[in-house]
């Protein structure tokens, strides 16, 4: 049987990084992308790419270098992403299309290029890493949160659509890991905090609480989750959603079925924080 083939974006950090790392020890050809090229895993079977998923350009450059080197894509993850935090009112539209540009409309645009491929084979998936921010939601992190939630429902609309050339899309939703994702996206907060916000209160006391929820809560590594990207990547018979713990899959869902009572629940934290 041929090699089989994966492209994976956001490949030079924390979970993408992992996963080509895991992927191509098991013997997979590997063609992971990132801006930051130099900081790509470098081992036999990994093809590092430059690639940009906000640029039309570069995600054609992206797939059509792996389907001319490689002949087929079995696996398209989805991993490009970040947080762009900060209250709604002050998130500029720029940023807001920034957020929705690189965690939602990247990944669709990478799907609508490697369809083609996968339909001609019969065989390929797609796997969207979402979050369980994707169910969940929290004060400042709004445009995040609607990215993730976009991309489920992206997710779940396209397996019905794919199914019948035997294909699928599936999402995985992690929750803590241990990376500089949370880092970053405080400070975007403060990126697009204006001077003298009223929600100066709001940031100063959402970023105690977080930090002393962070201070409680195991977080997976980046080699754990790797783990399961490589599940939903394999397995025979593939969920609609993957998570890396029982505790992930019962916040998520707690707060589909629940979403009064969370709401209400969020809204005393916040209220408390102040």
């Amino acid at each position: 049987m041929d090699q089989k083939v994966i492209l994976i974006t956001g490949a030079s950090s924390g979970m993408g990084y992992a996963a080509a790392q895991l992927f191509a020890k098991n013997g997979w050809q590997v063609f992971a992308g990132a801006r930051r090229v130099s900081k790509i895993p470098r081992a036999a079977n990994i093809h590092a790419l430059s690639l940009d998923v906000t640029d039309s350009t570069s995600n054609q450059a992206f797939v059509a270098t792996a389907v001319r080197e490689a002949g087929r894509v079995d696996v398209l993850l989805n991993n490009a992403g970040y947080g762009e935090y900060g209250p709604l009112e002050e998130v500029s539209m720029a940023n807001a299309r920034k957020q929705l540009e690189t965690n939602l409309l990247g990944a669709a645009e990478l799907a609508q290029l490697v369809l083609p491929t996968m339909r001609e084979q019969g065989t390929g998936r797609i796997v969207n890493v979402s979050s369980v921010g994707g169910d969940l939601y929290w004060p400042l992190g709004g445009w995040y949160h609607v990215a993730k939630h976009s991309l489920n429902v992206w997710s779940d609309v396209l397996d019905t659509e794919i199914r019948q050339f035997g294909l699928h899309s599936v999402v995985i939703e992690p929750g803590g890991t241990e990376s500089s994702w949370s880092e970053i996206a405080m400070k975007n907060v403060t990126k697009n905090l204006k001077e003298n916000s009223p929600y100066q209160p709001l940031v100063n006391g959402t970023m105690k609480f977080m930090q002393r929820l962070s201070g409680t809560a195991s977080a997976a590594t980046a080699a754990e989750l790797a783990k399961v990207f490589y599940r939903a990547a394999t397995d025979a018979r593939p969920k609609r959603r993957y998570y890396y713990s029982v505790t992930d899959r019962l916040m998520a869902r707690s707060a589909r079925v629940h979403a009064g009572t969370f709401h209400r629940l969020v809204t005393l934290v916040v209220k408390r924080s102040l």
